[in-house]
């Protein structure tokens, strides 16, 4: 039976004491959950939520790091870090750090190859904004930001990377792309990945979907062909919201 892999981006939301809460809630609510799950706190409350959820079957995320192992990096958070906090995922690639913050391909392929040499599993984020999808840049936006993001990336390491297709349109927003969208662009994904590393890793290859998940649409979008799991924002910050999707089947 498909597994799929249901992560909760939490962004910059939660103080410690609310991000220990959550975790307490999700912890009890999700133990017999059979999907591959991960939560992503901010940095601020890695260390409190990792003590909550160490030994369960949620995996501990981190939203982002910065590319090199240490030095003069004011204000970044390395993976060693990251690992020393029990952090075994990384979101990289984000709409939000390359279009609000300007981290570009060469970058977040540098946090990738890094990431994964330090043994991290990746979540490689990709997706057009709305004026490319009308300009008919679909394609060749999330053909660049996969064939970039990888790049140097050995076949050994690819069990450690799950693709993201989140369109910038439908973050935040309410907007979703339809199911038939999303599996498509997934497909398209697969393409690039079978073109990259062959077939065999393309099939392999788990691809989330991202942008205004909840949980009236989880089951229908799960149920695509090409789509593997959600990468889950607003909806992930209440149990609320986040059982039901986790809890979709």
């Amino acid at each position: 039976m498909k597994r799929y892999f249901i992560a909760g981006n939490w962004k910059m939301h939660k103080t410690v004491a609310e991000a220990v809460s959550l975790a307490s809630e999700l912890k009890n609510s999700l133990s017999d959950c059979q999907e591959k799950l991960m939560i992503a706190p901010p940095f601020t409350a890695l260390q409190a939520v990792s003590g909550i959820i160490r030994y369960t079957n949620i995996l501990l995320g981190a939203q982002n790091m910065g590319p090199e192992e240490s030095g003069a990096h004011t204000g970044e958070v390395s993976v060693l870090m990251l690992k020393d906090l029990g952090v075994s995922v990384v979101i990289l690639g984000h709409s939000e750090r390359r279009h609000t913050y300007g981290e570009g391909d060469k970058l977040i392929n540098a946090k990738v190859r890094l990431a994964l040499k330090h043994g991290l599993e990746v979540i490689l984020c990709v997706g057009e904004t709305l004026a490319e999808r009308e300009q008919g840049a679909l394609e060749t936006v999330i053909r660049r930001q996969l064939v970039e993001g990888l790049k140097g990336v050995e076949p050994s390491a690819l069990t450690g990377v799950t693709i993201a297709y989140e369109p910038v349109w439908a973050i935040g927003t309410g907007k979703t792309a339809t199911p038939e969208d999303a599996d498509t662009v997934h497909a398209f994904c697969r393409t690039i990945v079978a073109e990259l590393y062959g077939q065999e890793a393309a099939r392999r290859m788990p691809i989330q979907y991202g942008g205004s998940v909840k949980p009236e649409n989880v089951a229908t979008l799960m149920a695509k062909q090409n789509i593997d799991g959600a990468l889950v924002g607003g909806a992930s910050l209440k149990a609320e919201s986040f059982v039901p999707i986790a809890k979709f089947r």
